[in-house]
């Protein structure tokens, strides 16, 4: 099975930008591929996806106009790109495959705050 690593979490500032990365131990060309977000006391949310070729993104309502999904198919990579953070997406971020997510990975964790 798939399975995920995440990178590029870290403390920033409101306002701020941080890019994150998710490398793949395997081909993920054939699946839908997604950001999830997972804040203290909270359920794990879908952030953004992106379809297998790329073709049609979606994203929470709250991250519209902020944050992007992007894919790499030949290397088996998936970024999302956050701009303008803000105080409440402060959480631990994980891709997988969406729907249906396979096993989770450790995530990366984002903290925005002053």
């Amino acid at each position: 099975q798939v399975q995920f690593v995440e990178s590029g979490g870290g403390l920033v500032q409101p306002g701020g930008s941080l890019r994150l990365s998710c490398s793949a131990s395997g081909s993920i060309s054939a699946y839908g591929m997604g950001w999830y977000r997972q804040a203290p006391g909270k359920q794990r949310e879908l952030v953004a996806a992106i379809s297998r070729a790329s073709t049609q993104t979606i994203y929470k309502d709250s991250v519209k106009g902020r944050f992007t999904i992007f894919r790499d198919n030949a290397k088996n990579t998936v970024a999302l790109q956050m701009n303008s953070l803000k105080p409440e997406d402060t959480a631990d971020y994980y891709c997988n495959t969406s729907p249906s997510p396979l096993d989770w990975g450790q995530g990366t964790q984002v903290t925005v705050s002053s």
